[in-house]
């Protein structure tokens, strides 16, 4: 069935045909082209981008919502509007007791406090915190090691710095593990320092300790800053927000309408509109680029009705000569699906040469807005099918209208 193709007779016919007239098959070749480039560029891009924002966040839980107290916006069960509301560590617990979906609340603490080493000083923020944070929010470590829970039940004065904190108190060059720094005339032990462009969310930590030290050393007793509570992958952050606020309203006596009592920033739901941006982001470019395929596919059925149309004579001579209509409808669709598919390729290679380009100039570094711009192997076949298909749908088009000449009038044809 299919040994015609192989026939060097057809493929000379196609040459023949394309070559009267190269312009015009150029031309027709352009929105093909132009379909297909911009369906692997815009596809490689927001792929760039979901690689990008994976890297970010790829070491972070990201189905957690942060809370923290703040001024009561009612007056309730006697006590006054604006009344001060801070969380403690009870709380805490009975978060993870009693909220349904909650996986793991992780207390935390900080002070912006003054640090000194030697001659050199500095103001940082110190945070107390427990070895989960590593857990939830990962450190990329240049040196040494993060809290663990020996530190936390010794109360440990162990200290992990951030690369800025390095900076300003130790010489260039200097191994800062096992040096001491001075924090309120009591020493601690540096075991760790993290990279200053982690991401961190919730404020900017240039110090950790054990918590149970920091609680220690600035006597807050049960009181906690803020906690980081994530939810388990089947359940809905924003539901357990939501049932996480009321039980510290009861637990607080606040007024369950209150909606000032607690601040939050829920990761959880803006990680879900940055992906549905990702995912709207590539059903666009198919939308688009698909679109931009067809119109050019049309074109190239305008250019073959023309040519069908020029070559009225030429068709009729072979009609007469015995050829059927399947054979010449057959030809005609060759040539349609040969043109897509040139031009198809041209547009793959095209895009493939975009992408190096985006990953040169805008992926390189860690601060790279497109990470490995690509697409997959199969987005390619994929691409490829949809112009096979699109192409001999195309060309039936005018191979219909080339069978339906009569070798007669096609050979009194001027």
């Amino acid at each position: 069935m299919f040994r015609f193709l192989f026939d060097r007779d057809t493929w000379q016919e196609v040459f023949d045909s394309l070559s009267k007239n190269k312009l015009r098959s150029i031309l027709t070749m352009v929105g093909v082209w132009w379909g297909i480039l911009l369906l692997i560029g815009l596809l490689g891009s927001a792929r760039g981008l979901e690689n990008s924002f994976n890297r970010l966040f790829g070491d972070f839980a990201t189905n957690t919502v942060f809370i923290w107290g703040q001024n009561t916006g009612k007056s309730f069960k006697g006590f006054q509007e604006g009344r001060r509301v801070n969380l403690t560590l009870t709380d805490a617990k009975k978060i993870e007791e009693n909220v349904q979906g909650v996986e793991f609340v992780l207390p935390r603490s900080q002070q912006p406090t003054v640090i000194t080493r030697n001659f050199l000083s500095g103001s940082f923020q110190m945070a107390g915190d427990y070895p989960l944070l590593d857990q939830l929010q990962k450190k990329k470590l240049i040196h040494g090691r993060f809290i663990n829970q020996s530190d936390i039940h010794d109360r440990k004065k162990i200290a992990v710095i951030s690369e800025d904190a390095y900076k300003q108190l130790f010489e260039v060059d200097e191994d800062p593990i096992g040096k001491y720094l001075d924090v309120n005339g009591i020493n601690f032990l540096v075991v760790g320092m993290f990279e200053t462009g982690d991401v961190n969310m919730g404020p900017a930590t240039d110090v950790h300790i054990p918590f149970t030290t920091f609680q220690q050393i600035y006597n807050k007793g049960d009181q906690i800053g803020w906690m980081m509570i994530t939810g388990k992958p089947e359940y809905d952050i924003k539901q357990i927000e939501a049932d996480t606020k009321l039980l510290l309203k009861n637990l607080n006596h606040i007024h369950p309408e209150d909606t000032r009592a607690f601040g939050s920033f829920n990761l959880g739901k803006e990680f879900a509109k940055m992906t549905g941006f990702l995912t709207g982001m590539q059903f666009l470019t198919w939308f688009v680029g698909i679109a931009t395929l067809i119109a050019g596919v049309f074109a190239i059925g305008n250019i073959l009705l023309i040519t069908v149309k020029e070559r009225t004579k030429e068709i009729g001579l072979r009609r007469a000569l015995g050829a059927t209509p399947f054979e010449i409808k057959r030809q005609i669709v060759v040539e349609a699906v040969f043109i897509t598919l040139v031009a198809g390729i041209i547009g793959i290679i095209s895009g493939g040469w975009i992408l190096i380009a985006l990953d040169h100039f805008f992926g390189q570094g860690e601060d790279a807005a497109i990470v490995n711009a690509s697409v997959s192997i199969a987005v390619v076949f994929v691409a490829l099918a949809i112009l096979v298909f699109l192409g001999t749908l195309i060309g039936l088009i005018p191979a219909t209208k080339a069978t339906s000449i009569k070798p007669i009038e096609a050979l009194r044809e001027e």
